[in-house]
């Protein structure tokens, strides 16, 4: 597997991590959150010689999405994202693209459900439904290399902001402490925004209710 994290800026004025995962032997690749700055990410597909299968949404807010339009027109691929959160992605007023007044308005080809299995070759990404950022919020597990994609969800020594339209605080760490504080301690959190943290550094704060420990 090859795996890259670029930082994008959005219309939200928001860096944005935004990450590619290809499968080395059919070169079948996702992108997860092109929040902005495409010609970034598809210098970088080009230079993987990249065949884009999936371009994965874990949640529909603007700065994940900025990008997708103008990368599905220059590379294809089929855009994912939780049925929960598909309305959301054509409707400014939920996926708060209104604030930077640049409306986005997308439509997914297909709605992924809790426990859905994406393949890129021989590799295997689980869907995990983690609602609370927003209602239809999800992660991605990808167990066989040992790491999660958290989007807004989980962060480096906290959670995603719950104050958005179809958020909730309760659901958030019902989420984090439910699902994701579950896998296995040494798996690689990589985040929407901010730096990498792994599950055994955060579970203090969700499972113990401490402050998180520094390793």
């Amino acid at each position: 597997m090859i795996f890259k994290r670029i930082h994008v800026n959005t219309t939200l004025g928001i860096l944005t991590n935004c990450y590619i995962i290809l499968d080395e032997a059919s070169k079948e690749t996702m992108v997860v959150d092109p929040g902005g700055e495409i010609e970034k990410i598809i210098e970088m597909l080009e230079a993987l010689d990249a065949n884009v299968k999936y371009i994965y949404l874990t949640h529909c807010h603007g700065d994940h999405i900025g990008g997708v339009t103008g990368l599905q027109q220059a590379k294809g691929g089929k855009v994912l994202i939780h049925r929960l959160d598909a309305e959301g992605l054509n409707n400014p007023q939920i996926n708060c693209s209104m604030l930077a007044k640049d409306d986005i308005v997308l439509e997914a080809d297909s709605r992924v459900e809790e426990g859905d299995t994406l393949h890129l070759g021989d590799l295997e990404l689980q869907v995990i439904h983690t609602p609370g950022h927003t209602q239809g919020g999800s992660c991605l597990y990808i167990q066989k290399e040992n790491m999660l994609i958290s989007g807004d969800t989980l962060f480096k020594g906290t959670w995603g902001r719950t104050d958005l339209p179809t958020g909730s605080f309760e659901q958030i760490i019902d989420s984090i402490t439910n699902k994701l504080m579950k896998l296995p301690g040494e798996t690689i959190v990589y985040p929407g925004h901010g730096e990498t943290t792994r599950i055994r550094e955060e579970a203090p704060i969700y499972l113990e209710l401490k402050p998180r420990e520094e390793y």
